[in-house]
């Protein structure tokens, strides 16, 4: 693999993922990036900053717990 190239998003992944088919993260200008780490060519899902802090916020607070 190669260098990062200017203006491509550095990727993060969460410290529990240990099956390399996880959910990665990026922050771009405004917006905050999602793909899945087994597939990182696929789709990506854009999300303004607000609405990540909106999505992050009902993780915590067990919204989405019954999925």
């Amino acid at each position: 693999m190669g260098g990062k190239i200017a203006g491509e998003p550095a990727w993060h992944t969460g410290k529990q993922c240990d099956t390399g088919a996880c959910v990665e993260i990026a922050a771009l200008g405004e917006s905050v990036l999602i793909r899945s780490s087994a597939n990182p060519a696929g789709p990506v899902v854009k999300l303004s900053r607000e609405e990540w802090r909106a999505f992050v916020t009902g993780l915590k607070d067990g919204d989405f717990d019954g999925l």
